[in-house]
Order: C-alpha cells, then structure tokens, then sequence
C-alpha cells in the first residue's frame, strides 16, 4: 500500500528513474521525474534505484580488500604479510577516518536541499568537504607519516613485522588525500540521488587498482617487487582513479548549468560551520571505532593469544580473516545505509517524517534479510571459509591452529550480523535526518565499556580462551549498539530536525520543524 501522505506539497523532487544518463545522474531534468504518489506505489523500486549502485559500490570495495589479501598472502607462506597488511592498513584508516566521518554529513545536507527543492545548494557543501580534505590531509595526514614507525614499536612488534606495516601504512596516510576527497565527493552524488556516478567510479578504480597491485607486489614489466608495500601503492593509485570519474562530471558543463558546481568553489566560513556542526559527532564516531577495533586486532588479540601460550602473529592472523568476511556482510549494508541517508535526507527535505519512518524500516527489513543470510553461511562453513586465506606450503600445526581461532571468530560474527544489520541501517537513517549526536556517544560509551572494558576483564577472567576472547567484548558491543539506535528511532527524536526548509513549507500536523542544534 502507498505511504500515508505528510500533507507535503506534490512539487518535491523525487527519484530519477533507472535508464541510460538518467541513471547515471548526468542532466537529469526534475521536470520529468515521477510523482510523489508515483513513489509512495513503488517503495521497492524506489529503494533499489537508490540502494543497489550504493551497495555494488560498497560490495566491491570489500571484493577488493579480498584480493588485495589474497595478493598479498601469495607474496609467501608467513602470515606475517596478512598481518602487516592489515595492522598497516588499521592504523592509516584510524587517521583517514577523522575526515571521512566528518563529511559523510554532506549526504544529509544535499538530499535535504534536494527534497527542499533547492539543489543548487548542495554544491557549496561539496566543495567545502573538498577543502576540509585537504586540511585534514596537510594538518593530520602527512605529520602522522613521520610517527607511525614509534606507534608500532610502542605495541612491541618484532622489527620485521614493523618494517612491513610501517611502510604499509606510510604509503596509504601519504595517498589519503584521494580517498578523502573521492568520498567526500561521493557523498554529494549520493545526497544528489546520482549513486550510479560513484559506482562506475569505484568498479574502474577497483579495475585499475589489481592492474597495479600485480606489477608492484611481483614485479612485472621490469618493477621491482615490492610486496607489501606494493600493495599499498596499487590502493593509493585506484583511488586517484576513484577520484577522476565524479570530479569530471561535477565540474562538466551539465552539473555547472543545472547545480551551480563550479560557481560554488570558495571556501564559505558558513558550511565549514554547517558541516563541522552536524559532522563532528560522524567524524569523533569513525575515529573512536577504529581505535576501539584497531586495539582489539592490534593490541587485545596479541595480549589474548600471549595469555593462552599462541603465537600471537598466528592470531592477528586469524582475526583478520574473520573480519574479511565480516565485511563481506556489513559493506553492503553499509552501502544501503549510505542509500538509506539520502533517501531519508530527501524526505524530510520535503517535510515528510511518515514517509522516511516508511523507507527507514524497508531498508531494515532488507539489511536483516542479507545479514541473516550471512550469520547461517558463517556458522556452517566457518573452517572452509578460514582455510581459503591459508596458503597451501602453511605448517599443518599453525594452520590447525588458524582454522581453530579463525572458525570461533566466525561464530562470534554470526551471533552478532542481525545487530549489525539494525546498528548500521538506523545509524544511516539518523544521520539522514540530521540527528547525529546522540548515536555518536552512544557509540562511544559503548565501544569503550565492551570492547575496551570488556576485551581486557575477559581476557583477565578466561585467559584460556586466546585470540578469539576480545571478539566476545566485540559482539556484546554491536548488540548494545543495535539495541540503543533502535530505541533512540523509535523515540521519534529525529522528526522534528530539519537541516533544509522546504521552498514550500508544508507539513504534518502536529510536527514543528526546528532547526537542529549541534
């Protein structure tokens, strides 16, 4: 059945309909787009316009990471290389993620414009995202290349594995600047309901990125070969590429015409302000959980390990395989929850609450079908899916005790996906409609009580249990979380923010846009 009508006015901006340059996003005319009662008949059809390019974007980054580590494991049959990889690549994203979270609130800001029907705004917010990039890059990114060396002999690692993860790690905070600036960008196009932009992006970029990691991690066509680091080098020079694609359309003479793109290039006080404001909490968020999981895998997991008498490298090991498939499950989830922000954004742009609570529990309804889905496959063919990252020339006696460590992870993973699933997509929704604050201390206060509290009282009270404790901690985490977003949802909070005024006010009875304070 179609929504129940918000008394909004018929004139908001909709969904573009899939097909040739439309669907990519590129001189879309709003005056052809479907109906407000169009949308409200075809709620699934409105989703998946949206949701699927977001979700093949997200799936394929995470197909990436699979063979990025598939190519790394073929360098040799140590894990020291899964290990340096990942450690490396954990503590670049922990600084990366700053920015990242903080303009992923672009997305809410221009679908809200768009649903206000004033989407020329949005480009202003883009821009300046770009700017915040760029500072984050110069002020965070390029001092933390020089101290990443003493943050991996600070956690004892041997020389050898430090070596690896520290170039690792040099390679990606020095090319961050792309990646920051591509998603950054990103997120305009999905605020913009353009999603199909970035997915062709990313699918060439990912392309582009396996050409280079064969020549650089073995050395082909005269390279040398630089293994680890290679690997690092191939990520940098997909997301130049990433980068390219949007960055040609949003300066292209059709986004320049319809949406201002390039008039908007000045850096304005005004939306830094806007997007510091509302993004602050995304962005202490992302930073908070990469310290939080950064120390599980880095830190607790090795501590773990040491207590029960395993080699602790055997373990990092391990748990960076489970989480490689805990991507698997999440990514596209996180790409529908990236749909399900600009969806929402859009609505209550238009003024529409009943209308976002509508495709807010879609998106839910969907999330849990694939997550549940995820949690059956991880139970029942853990060992096989462990065994897939252990090279064949492995001691037997490290790859038992891989396959043991790894298969437990998996379990802890299935137990905790349905959560996930609800933690992720309300999360989104949230954001969406401007309310960020509350699920960032959420967030905050429980990574730390479980993860961090709990990953070491575990480890104190079962030291037999080795690597796979901290997961415990971890699960306990994502379940608190799901439970609190839910709550916070349905409590409503997030009907009154407006972070746009319609151009036509209108509106539910009873419901009184306020502006959202920080």
């Amino acid at each position: 059945m179609p929504d129940q009508p918000d008394n909004a006015p018929r004139g908001g901006a909709s969904l573009i309909e899939p097909g040739s340059e439309a669907a990519l996003g590129v001189g879309a005319d709003p005056a052809h787009e479907p109906s407000i009662v169009q949308i409200e008949t075809h709620p699934l059809r409105e989703m998946l316009t949206i949701a699927a390019p977001t979700v093949v974007t997200m799936t394929s980054y995470t197909v990436m990471q699979f063979i990025d580590a598939q190519m790394v494991l073929r360098i040799g049959p140590e894990p020291i290389y899964v290990s340096a990889q990942g450690n490396g690549g954990m503590l670049a994203w922990l600084v990366i993620s700053v920015i990242l979270g903080l303009t992923t609130i672009v997305n809410s800001y221009v679908s809200q414009n768009l649903g206000a029907g004033r989407p020329r705004e949005g480009a202003a917010y883009a821009w300046n995202a770009i700017w915040i990039s760029v500072a984050g890059w110069a002020v965070i990114m390029l001092p933390m290349i020089f101290l990443s060396g003493r943050v991996f002999a600070a956690m004892g690692h041997d020389d050898t594995l430090l070596g690896l993860e520290n170039s690792y790690a040099r390679i990606m905070l020095f090319g961050g600047l792309f990646v920051t600036t591509a998603r950054a960008l990103g997120h305009y196009f999905y605020g913009m309901h353009r999603p199909m932009i970035v997915m062709v992006a990313v699918l060439i970029a990912n392309i582009i990125n396996v050409m280079a990691n064969w020549v650089l991690i073995y050395g082909h066509f005269g390279m040398p070969a630089l293994g680890v680091a290679g690997a690092a080098l191939g990520t940098v020079i997909g997301s130049a590429v990433e980068l390219i694609l949007p960055m040609c359309i949003f300066l292209g003479p059709r986004f320049a015409r319809e949406f201002s793109t390039r008039a908007a290039w000045r850096p304005s006080a005004k939306h830094i302000r806007d997007i510091f404001r509302i993004g602050w909490p995304g962005s202490l968020m992302f930073f908070n959980e990469m310290v939080c999981w950064g120390y599980l895998m880095i830190g607790l997991i090795p501590m773990a390990a040491k207590a029960a008498g395993q080699d602790p490298i055997v373990a990092n090991t391990a748990g960076w395989i489970g989480l490689r498939y805990m991507h698997v499950s999440f990514m596209p989830t996180v790409g529908l929850s990236i749909a399900l922000t600009a969806i929402v954004g859009k609505c209550m742009g238009m003024n529409r609450p009943n209308l976002a609570a509508s495709r807010t529990w879609l998106g839910v309804r969907l999330g849990l079908a694939y997550m549940g889905i995820c949690a059956v496959v991880f139970l029942l063919f853990r060992e096989q899916l462990v065994a897939l990252f252990i090279d064949r020339d492995t001691p037997t006696d490290e790859r038992a005790l891989l396959i043991a460590i790894g298969s437990k992870v998996m379990i802890a993973a299935a137990i905790f996906q349905l959560f996930d699933a609800v933690s992720i997509l309300l999360s989104g929704a949230l954001r969406g409609a401007g309310d960020t604050v509350w699920p960032g201390v959420a967030t905050i206060v429980s990574s730390w009580v479980w993860i961090i509290g709990g990953g070491h009282l575990i480890i104190w009270l079962m030291p037999t249990l080795g690597g796979v404790s901290p997961w415990i901690g971890g699960a306990a985490y994502i379940i608190t979380l799901g439970i609190a977003l839910l709550i916070r949802f349905l409590g409503g909070h997030w009907r009154t923010l407006r972070l746009a005024t319609p151009s036509t006010p209108a509106g539910p009875k009873g419901a009184t846009p306020t502006p959202i304070e920080a």
